[in-house]
């Protein structure tokens, strides 16, 4: 199966909750900058889930730079991947209004935990269609920072009933540990490339 209408659809959803989210910002009634102080906490909400979301974007068009082909279980697991994104606008929202209260933190947590496992599913799954020896199997490896992140979402879920912040902690380190670009998905381009394999 061609990849790119998978590509086209998925860049188009991730560019739809991006706007979705700005959309919860709301003008303040004020010009001064005080005004924008109880703004913050839904402001801050939207920074974070901005860049989650900008992280799945860019790991997926890595990922995809280096997939030969797809199948339909890889279209179901991505349109599975698609469907827990598409509530971060949601989850962001109640995050944004009631930041400091245990169930929007821990229900974020939830809906991150399960973005992060949809994701394994489609790279779990795209595996299962190349070759041991295919670049994407090679870039993939042991994917450590993955089972990471799933640690740190699994965590996050019941610190929200008792520490919140730490909750927080565990969103934003793991938006910081995949902040750049997987190299292992450039290298695995590169080599790719110079053996004349097209993207």
């Amino acid at each position: 199966m061609y990849k790119g209408r998978l590509e086209a659809f998925s860049d188009g959803v991730i560019a739809i909750l991006i706007t979705i989210m700005v959309l919860e910002l709301r003008v303040p009634a004020g010009a001064a900058l005080s005004d924008l102080r109880p703004m913050l906490p839904i402001l801050l909400s939207y920074v974070l889930s901005f860049v989650l979301l900008a992280i799945y974007w860019n790991n997926h068009h890595h990922m995809f730079q280096v997939v030969e082909r797809v199948s339909g279980p890889v279209l179901w697991a991505n349109s599975h991947l698609l469907f827990w994104l598409s509530l971060v606008p949601f989850t962001t929202a109640w995050l944004g209004r009631n930041g400091r209260q245990p169930w929007p933190v821990a229900m974020y947590g939830v809906n991150l935990l399960l973005c992060a496992i949809a994701y394994y599913i489609l790279v779990q799954t795209l595996l299962a269609c190349h070759s041991k020896d295919a670049p994407l199997a090679q870039a993939v490896g042991d994917d450590f920072k993955g089972a990471i992140s799933i640690v740190a979402y699994v965590a996050s879920i019941p610190l929200a009933f008792y520490y919140p912040e730490l909750s927080y902690a565990c969103f934003i380190a793991v938006a910081i540990l995949w902040l750049v670009p997987d190299k292992r998905m450039e290298r695995a381009m590169k080599k790719q490339g110079s053996h004349g394999v097209a993207h």
